[in-house]
């Protein structure tokens, strides 16, 4: 996050709004002036930021942008003062990710993890495989990750299912169910994408009876939160041959320690949280929607990608 890029993103909001950078974590100095704060989760939980004390500490305070789309760090948000808004990066990551989960989608098809585990043991064993149109995939939480999940699946010619709360149509997915139906769903899926947001309701939700709930054979990708799944289970299950394959891009904790047995898990390709990333456009596009939003504050209009605290998401 340069002063040059963000500079260059404050000229083409054609905002009005006056800009400060901070760059060390204990000047809070700032703090009772601002009005508005763009951040990570990982600053506004180390210290010494006053996250519990944020509405003293800053009385002008009136919404704090998260530059990443998960805010479950930051879980519960009963720290946030009345009118304060939490807004996150949530629609930044849609055009890497659909490039991401189409490439991935493809090697679980052609069973890439299977022969990355033989060249490691230095084992010929070719495995043939058929064409990916008109298999089935499942997406687990149509979001803005999700959807963009759905838009690959549906570009492969696949017949997608979603899973989302409230069971709102999507233009990618075929057919759309309700988190009560998963475990009718998931016996279908060739491809199962984990894309939910990780909150209490949703923590744990692929463990070890729904893993062995899904069609023998099938294929795991997560590029949602590493605490939707129960990762032993999983170790089971690829050593079982249950599951022929999983692309994994989330990891708790991050980086994954040197003594996770992850690493050497067969069958598992191990993506170090880069899926959504685009290295060129993240940070411009973030910059753009926070300007945009600064906007939107000045104006007293509805920001874009508001938090609900209530569902944490």
């Amino acid at each position: 996050m340069t002063p040059p890029a963000i500079e260059a993103a404050r000229r083409r909001s054609g905002t009005t709004a006056t800009v400060s950078i901070n760059e060390n974590p204990a000047d809070l100095s700032w703090l009772p002036g601002a009005t508005g704060l763009v951040t990570s989760n990982d600053v506004l939980r180390a210290l010494p930021f006053p996250l519990h004390e944020i509405g003293h500490r800053a009385p002008g305070l009136r919404w704090i942008h998260i530059i990443g789309a998960g805010i479950e760090p930051l879980l519960p948000l009963d720290w946030m003062p009345a009118g304060m808004a939490l807004t996150n990066n949530s629609g930044v990551h849609a055009a890497k990710t659909r490039e991401s989960v189409l490439m991935a989608l493809l090697m679980l098809n052609a069973r890439l993890p299977a022969m990355v585990a033989n060249q490691r043991a230095h084992r010929w064993q070719p495995i043939f495989t058929s064409a990916i149109a008109g298999r089935s995939l499942l997406v687990i939480g149509v979001g803005d990750i999700g959807g963009a999940a759905a838009s690959a699946g549906r570009a492969l010619r696949l017949h997608v299912t979603g899973v989302r709360r409230g069971g709102d149509a999507h233009p990618d997915v075929a057919c759309m169910v309700a988190p009560d139906a998963l475990d009718a769903v998931l016996p279908n899926a060739d491809f199962v994408v984990l894309a939910a947001p990780l909150t209490p309701e949703t923590r744990g939700m692929l463990d070890r009876r729904r893993l062995g709930l899904m069609k023998p054979g099938a294929g795991l990708l997560n590029v949602g939160r590493a605490g939707l799944l129960d990762h032993d289970a999983l170790a089971d299950a690829l050593a079982s041959g249950a599951i022929s394959g999983a692309i994994l891009d989330v990891f708790d904790p991050e980086p994954l320690p040197a003594d996770s047995p992850l690493w050497d898990l067969p069958g598992l390709v191990m993506m170090p949280h880069v899926t959504s990333d685009d290295a060129d456009r993240y940070l411009p596009l973030t910059y753009d929607l926070v300007f945009a939003n600064a906007d939107r504050l000045a104006r007293g209009e509805a920001l874009l990608n508001t938090v609900d605290p209530a569902r944490g998401y």
